[in-house]
């Protein structure tokens, strides 16, 4: 099959995905996101990488937001949210950081395949999104991308559809978010 041909199948499993998120969950997760005093973000691998391009965006927007385990990132408070991106809902350092939010009493959200994981029944908001997980031999979702691929994709794709509704919610476009956008190169 031809690379272009891929990309179309692609496309297609996403916009298939996108009729099983639940407006609800978002929603639950906007509302949370914006009471809260600073938000965290945390995945593994290319999870993480998603995670990394929403705390950038929520940046742009004004919104204090930091993503776990960089060197700048401030203390995690009761009054904070962290997002944890994570298809199986078990990576252990994401339980880990997830069991620590919750001692420190801050609010945990779940972006994930597995509502019923280690990390939902920790969340206090959860949004289940489609896709298979990295070992697809025991999963009812069928996809032609390897491994998390489908998730990872949906996860950025959820995030900055969050964005758009940020924005909408906030009053803003793209002129006066570019104003927060890095200028020294």
């Amino acid at each position: 099959m031809q690379t272009s041909r891929f990309l179309a199948k692609i496309i297609e499993e996403l916009s298939e995905s996108v009729q099983l998120i639940s407006d609800e969950e978002a929603e639950k997760l906007l509302t949370g996101i914006l009471g809260s005093s600073k938000v965290f973000v945390a995945g593994a691998g290319r999870s993480g990488f998603m995670a990394k391009s929403f705390a950038m965006r929520m940046m742009h927007m004004g919104i204090d937001a930091y993503v776990i385990g960089e060197t700048v990132t401030p203390n995690f408070e009761k009054d904070d949210i962290l997002i944890i991106g994570s298809g199986s809902g078990e990576t252990k350092s994401l339980v880990s950081l997830a069991q620590k939010a919750t001692a420190i009493g801050g609010k945990i959200a779940a972006v994930t395949l597995f509502p019923n994981s280690t990390i939902g029944k920790l969340s206090d908001i959860t949004v289940t999104l489609p896709g298979a997980p990295k070992d697809q031999t025991e999963s009812e979702y069928k996809t032609i991308q390897p491994m998390g691929s489908l998730f990872e994709q949906s996860l950025l794709l959820f995030y900055d559809a969050m964005i758009l509704r940020f924005m909408e919610k906030k009053g803003l476009d793209t002129d006066k978010m570019y104003g927060k956008h890095a200028n020294l190169e």
